[in-house]
């Protein structure tokens, strides 16, 4: 297989933002490291960016109670580890393009609920942003570091 053929699977992500200034994280339920990461999730045919993210965020984190401050300037990508793209999206794509979105959270911790109809997450926590690249699996750390570096501005105010 040519993985470099293969195209990215267009996808958003999502820096959700509380009023502590911290991010949200969930431990993914399916690694068999620990593995945070910020919600993201792929747009559906048709569907806008910003209209996917709102949705991911519910379906990830069952909440939708938030608004978009920023938005990335570029799609960013990674490519999966060459391991992986057999096991994953059925082998159709090498990684994933995403249009990344600040949020600020206008909910209370009590209208998380992980426990949604497909869960992602078996725990989540707020974290400073700059400890975000630290807690992602390895092949995404770039894209987390360029992510915070693009929304860094936001937690200077």
């Amino acid at each position: 297989m040519d993985i470099s053929a293969l195209p990215y699977r267009p996808c958003v992500g999502i820096m959700l933002i509380n009023p502590d200034g911290l991010v949200f994280v969930g431990q993914r339920i399916d690694n068999l490291v620990e593995a945070w990461q910020m919600p993201q999730g792929g747009i559906d045919e048709g569907e806008a960016p910003e209209t996917a993210a709102i949705r991911e965020l519910g379906e990830e984190i069952g909440t939708e109670k938030a608004e978009i401050v920023a938005e990335s300037r570029d799609w960013l990508t990674y490519d999966l580890p060459a391991e992986l793209v057999p096991k994953v999206w059925k082998g159709r794509y090498r990684g994933q393009r995403q249009k990344w979105y600040a949020m600020r959270f206008l909910g209370t911790d009590a209208d998380i609920d992980i426990g949604t109809r497909h869960p992602e997450f078996a725990a989540w926590r707020w974290v400073p942003h700059g400890d975000l690249p630290g807690l992602i699996v390895p092949f995404k750390r770039a894209l987390y570091e360029a992510v915070v570096a693009e929304f860094a501005p936001l937690f200077s105010a």
